[in-house]
C-alpha cells in the first residue's frame, strides 16, 4: 500500500469517528439549557458599574483619537425638528446615539453618549413645549446587527440632560407620540425583544410624564406594535400596526397571524381591528402608517405584502444572488383610507418597482409619510425613496448624488413642504425642492457602523473594515492626526477597498496590495491592486456535485497563516485551506457545527447558519488550529485537519463564538469570547484554556456585562489582555483577574473589534456606530504592568 493511500484511509477513519461521536453526543449536548433574556435591571446595574470603573480608571490619561471615516456616515432611524426653530434638527442613529445641529447641519454634536445603549429607535418632541424631547432606545428595524435598547429617556431642557423613564425590557421602540396639548400624555409602540419572546411589547401609555406606564394594547409575547399615528383633531383616536415577528439566527422575520391595523377612539382603553380592503393578513408582514395633518380622515398604510404573486423568470435571483424558488411575493403596497382607518383601498400599482422596493427584506423598512398640507403627496421608504403626487397611483424614485439607499425616516416641514429631511443607511440628507436635489452630511457626522478592523504594514499603516451598507473601506491610522505629528509620507484618505459590507479582511503582511475578503455570506475573493485599480478574483471553493451547498456566515472567518502568508484558511460549515493564495483548496474538516436541520431557514427568509465564525492558528505550530461556530461549537486540530477534537465542554451552550485567539506566548493557551446577543443574553463570556481547550477558565473578572465581541493579547506583555464589549474597551494587566476601562475621548459605544499593531504599538478599535478610534501608543499600559 502506498503512503498516500494509507494517509487517505487514515483521514477517512478519523472523519468517520468524528461523525459517530457527533451523532452520539449531539442529543445530550442539544438537551442543554440555553441562557436567554438578561434581566433588564441587571443591564442597567452593569452600565452603572461601567461608568464607576470609567471614573476610577488608572488609564484616564490615555485618550482615544477618532480617525473617521469622514467620507461616509451610517444608518439613522429618525429625525425631529422643533416648531420654534427650523435650524435645529435632532437625529437618532441606529447605533450612534442622538445628535443635534443648531445651524441646519453645518456642525453636529452628540447629546446622549452616556447611556446604557446608544441604539436609537425613535424620537419625539412635545408639540406644546419644544424643550421636552423623548428618545426611544433600541432600533426597531431588527437588522442582523441591530442592538437592543434600554427603554425610553426624557429631556425637559432640549437635550441638555436626560432622565431614564422606564420600559427597559422593551428592547425596541418603533414610535413615540406625545399629546398635542398635554405633554405628560405619551404613547409608545414597541415590538419587544428581537430574538426571543417577551411580554413587554405592544402599546404603552403614560399620563404622568413617564413616572408610570400602562400597557394599553397587547396581543401576545411575539406580536408587537411597530407604528402609531394620532388624529391631530381628536388625540383620543389612534391607529397602531401590530407585527408578528421574532428573528431567528437562521431566518429573517417571517410573517404570521396577528399582523394588522387596530384603532382606538377612547385613548387606548379599547382597540378594534380594521381589515376591510386590506390584503389577507396572515402573510402581510410589517405595516407602516401616516396621517395627513390637514385632513386627518386620510390615512395611508405601507404594507410589506408577502402573499404570493407571479412566477419568477428563468434564472431570476434575489438581492443576495440566490435563485428565486417558487412564486415571488407581492412586495410593497400602499393602501389609503378616507375615513380614518375604517376602510381601505389599494392605491398603488402592481409593478416590478414596488414588488422589489424592499428587496428580500421589506420588514426592515415600512416608513411612509404624507405631506401635512396635501393629502395626495406621499413618500415611501425602502431600498429607494419614492414620491407620489397623485395619492399613490403612480410613483417616482428620487435620486441624487450623495442620497444613499435604504431609507428609514422622513420629516416634512409643515409650513414649507419642499423642505425635507431624510435619514437612511448613509446618514442624513436634506432637500429644499421637494426631493429633486439633496445635500448630505457625511463629512461631519461620524456614525459609521464597522464590523471589524484589519491592518497592513505600510508606514504609517492603513486600517481596513467592513461597513454596514457601504462595503469595505480603507483609511490611514494617521488620519486626523495634526500635521506636525505625521510622518513625512503620504496619508491615505478613507476610500473604498475590496469586500462587501459583511466580511472579515485579511491583508497580506508582505504585500498590502493583496487583500482577501468576501462579498456576501463568505463568498471569498482575492484582490490585487495594480494598474491603479483593484482587480478581484472569486476564489470560493467549489462544492462537488451532489453535496449540500456551502453555508457561510455574514462574517465568515478568513485568516492567513502566521507561518506562510500564501496559506489561506476560510470557514464555511467546513474549514478550507489553500496553500497557494486561493487557487486550489482542500477541505480540512468535517462540518464543525451542530447542523440541526430544524434550524435551517427557508427562502426568501433563510440566513446561512451553523457555520464557522472564528478561526485561529497557533504561531508556534503550523496546523494547530482552533475553530468556533455561530451555534456554539469549538474544535481543535493539531494535525492540519487530519483529526478534530471538540473542546466545547464547560462552555455556555449554543453561544455565537465571536473570537478564538491562539496565544503567541504559550503553545497550549487559547482565548475565547462568546456573544449572547442573539439570545437577548448580555452576559460577559470571556475564557482562557491553558491545555488546548480541554478545560476552560472564566476570566471575565469584573467586566460589567457584555456582550463581549473581541479579545486580544498585548504584543509585548504576556499578562496584558484587551477586550471590546458593547459598552467600551477594557484592559487587564494580570491575565484577566481584574479589568480596567479605557474610555477618555470615547463615547459609550459598541466596540466590535480591536487590534494592536505589532510594529507600531498602536491600538485601533472598530465601533459599530461611531467609526474607528486610535490610541497611538499603548506603552503606558505596558509600562504599568509589572
Amino acid at each position: 500500500m502506498s503512503l498516500n493511500v494509507f494517509s487517505t484511509r487514515l483521514k477517512m477513519f478519523f472523519f468517520l469517528c468524528f461523525l459517530l461521536c457527533a451523532f452520539v453526543l449531539s442529543p445530550a449536548i442539544l438537551a442543554q439549557k440555553k441562557i436567554e433574556n438578561t434581566d433588564p435591571a441587571q443591564r442597567l446595574k452593569w452600565f452603572d458599574k461601567h461608568m464607576a470603573m470609567q471614573e476610577a480608571s488608572i488609564f484616564n490619561n490615555l485618550e482615544w483619537r477618532s480617525i473617521g471615516p469622514d467620507v461616509i456616515s451610517g444608518r439613522c432611524t429618525d429625525i425631529v425638528v422643533p416648531g420654534n426653530s427650523k435650524h435645529t434638527i435632532y437625529v437618532g442613529a441606529a447605533t450612534g446615539g442622538v445628535w443635534v445641529t443648531h445651524n441646519s447641519g453645518i456642525t453636529w454634536e452628540p447629546i446622549m453618549d452616556e447611556i446604557a445603549s446608544i441604539s436609537i429607535g425613535d424620537l419625539a418632541i412635545a408639540p406644546s413645549n419644544s424643550d421636552i424631547i423623548w428618545v426611544g432606545t433600541g432600533e426597531a428595524n431588527i437588522f442582523r446587527a441591530s442592538v437592543a435598547g434600554v427603554g425610553v429617556f426624557k429631556s425637559t431642557d432640549a437635550g441638555k440632560t436626560w432622565q431614564h423613564r422606564g420600559l427597559e425590557d422593551t428592547h425596541t421602540i418603533g414610535r413615540i407620540l406625545i399629546h398635542p396639548k398635554n405633554p405628560d400624555i405619551v404613547y409608545v409602540a414597541s415590538t419587544g425583544h428581537e430574538w426571543t419572546r417577551n411580554p413587554e411589547r405592544g402599546v404603552f401609555k403614560t399620563t404622568d410624564g413617564g413616572k408610570t406606564w400602562n400597557k394599553v394594547f397587547y396581543i401576545n409575547d411575539h406580536i408587537g406594535a411597530i407604528d402609531l399615528v394620532m388624529d391631530p383633531s381628536n388625540p383620543d383616536t389612534l391607529l397602531t400596526t401590530m407585527w408578528n415577528r421574532t428573528r431567528r439566527r437562521w431566518s429573517d422575520p417571517s410573517p404570521g397571524p396577528g399582523d394588522g391595523i387596530f384603532k382606538t377612539t377612547d385613548a387606548g382603553k379599547t382597540w378594534v381591528q380594521k381589515t376591510q380592503g386590506l390584503p389577507p393578513l396572515e402573510l402581510t408582514g410589517r405595516i407602516g402608517l401616516d396621517i395627513c395633518q390637514s385632513k386627518p380622515n386620510v390615512v395611508y398604510a405601507f404594507v410589506d405584502n408577502h402573499n404570493l404573486g407571479r412566477d419568477p423568470e428563468p434564472g431570476e435571483r434575489d438581492a443576495y444572488g440566490r435563485l428565486k424558488k417558487g412564486k415571488v411575493i407581492k412586495g410593497a403596497e400602499v393602501y389609503r383610507s378616507d375615513d380614518l382607518g375604517e376602510t381601505w383601498n389599494k392605491v398603488s400599482p402592481d409593478d416590478r418597482m414596488l414588488e422589489g422596493f424592499g428587496g428580500t427584506y421589506g420588514w426592515v423598512f415600512g416608513q411612509i409619510r404624507v405631506d401635512p398640507s396635501d393629502e395626495n403627496i406621499v413618500y415611501i421608504m425602502g431600498l429607494a425613496l419614492a414620491k407620489s403626487v397623485d395619492g399613490g397611483k403612480s410613483w417616482k424614485r428620487l435620486y441624487f448624488p450623495g442620497l444613499h439607499g435604504d431609507h428609514h425616516g422622513l420629516w416634512i416641514d409643515p409650513e414649507n413642504s419642499d423642505y425635507l429631511i431624510n435619514v437612511n443607511d448613509g446618514g442624513i440628507n436634506t432637500s429644499y425642492d421637494g426631493g429633486t436635489t439633496w445635500r448630505d452630511f457625511h463629512t461631519n457626522h461620524p456614525l459609521v457602523q464597522f464590523y471589524n478592523v484589519a491592518y497592513d504594514f505600510e508606514k504609517p499603516f492603513n486600517v481596513y473594515g467592513s461597513v454596514q451598507d457601504h462595503g469595505t473601506y480603507k483609511g490611514n491610522v494617521a488620519h486626523n492626526l495634526p500635521r506636525r505629528r505625521r510622518e513625512p509620507r503620504k496619508v491615505t484618505r478613507w476610500e473604498a477597498a475590496p469586500g462587501g459590507e459583511g466580511t472579515h479582511i485579511a491583508v497580506d503582511p508582505s504585500n498590502s496590495n493583496i487583500v482577501y475578503s468576501s462579498s456576501f455570506y463568505g463568498r471569498l475573493m482575492r484582490s490585487e491592486y495594480k494598474d491603479s485599480m483593484w482587480q478581484s478574483k472569486n476564489i470560493l471553493p467549489e462544492v462537488p456535485e451532489g453535496e449540500p451547498p456551502l453555508r457561510g456566515q455574514w462574517m465568515a472567518a478568513t485568516i492567513l497563516s502566521p507561518h506562510n502568508n500564501k496559506v489561506v484558511y476560510h470557514g464555511m460549515q467546513y474549514l478550507y485551506r489553500s496553500m497557494d493564495m486561493g487557487e486550489n483548496w482542500e477541505r480540512i474538516s468535517p462540518d464543525l457545527s451542530y447542523n440541526d436541520p430544524e434550524k435551517q431557514g427557508k427562502l426568501p427568509f433563510a440566513i446561512p447558519y451553523a457555520s464557522i465564525t472564528a478561526v485561529s492558528e497557533s504561531p508556534f505550530k503550523f496546523g494547530l488550529i482552533y475553530a468556533g461556530t455561530d451555534d456554539g461549537r469549538v474544535h481543535i486540530t493539531r494535525s492540519s485537519g487530519d483529526s478534530w477534537t471538540e473542546i466545547t465542554k464547560g462552555l455556555p451552550y449554543n453561544k455565537h463564538v465571536s473570537r478564538v485567539v491562539a496565544s503567541k506566548y504559550d503553545i497550549g493557551t487559547v482565548y475565547l469570547t462568546l456573544n449572547g446577543r442573539r439570545d437577548d443574553d448580555f452576559n460577559d463570556y470571556v475564557y482562557v484554556s491553558n491545555d488546548y481547550g480541554k478545560t476552560w477558565k472564566d476570566i471575565s473578572g469584573n467586566i460589567p456585562g457584555g456582550p463581549v465581541n473581541v479579545i486580544r493579547e498585548d504584543p509585548k506583555k504576556k499578562e496584558i489582555l484587551y477586550a471590546g464589549t458593547d459598552l467600551g474597551v477594557y484592559v487587564s494587566l494580570n491575565s484577566g483577574q481584574e479589568w480596567h476601562v479605557i474610555a477618555k475621548g470615547l463615547p459609550v459605544c459598541f466596540v466590535w473589534d480591536l487590534i494592536i499593531h505589532p510594529r507600531d504599538n498602536t491600538m485601533v478599535i472598530a465601533t459599530n456606530g461611531r467609526g474607528m478610534y486610535v490610541i497611538d501608543d499603548v506603552s503606558p499600559i505596558q509600562n504599568h504592568s509589572k
